[in-house]
């Protein structure tokens, strides 16, 4: 990573933040709402469209593991609360759903 881009990386870490369904409805109801897969980091593929790196960005798409929310997951992300993590690259917002943790006794 050149200093350039982990400063980018690093802006875009501090930017991500824990959000809820209802906050992202909005963004979901104008079409700007990207889903990124759990097998994703959330930060690099911010810092991936950020950078307009359309190589990583396309790769991600045709496998479908980033792409434009759909209603049915919108509808399922209304049912269940889960817990999401969002970051802005202006226009898009990216989220991502976080796996739970599992509790420790």
């Amino acid at each position: 990573m050149t200093e350039e881009v982990s400063t980018l990386y690093a802006k875009l870490l501090g930017e991500t933040a824990p959000i809820t369904w209802p906050e992202l409805q909005p963004f979901f109801a104008r079409g700007v709402l990207l889903q990124v897969g759990a097998q994703l980091d959330l930060v690099e593929v911010a810092l991936a469209v950020a950078e307009d790196d359309g190589a990583a960005v396309g790769a991600w798409m045709r496998a479908g593991a980033l792409g434009r929310l759909e209603t049915n997951q919108a509808q399922d992300w209304q049912d269940r609360h889960p817990s999401l993590w969002a970051v802005v690259v202006a226009p898009w917002v990216l989220v991502q759903e976080r796996a739970a943790t599992p509790s420790v006794h």
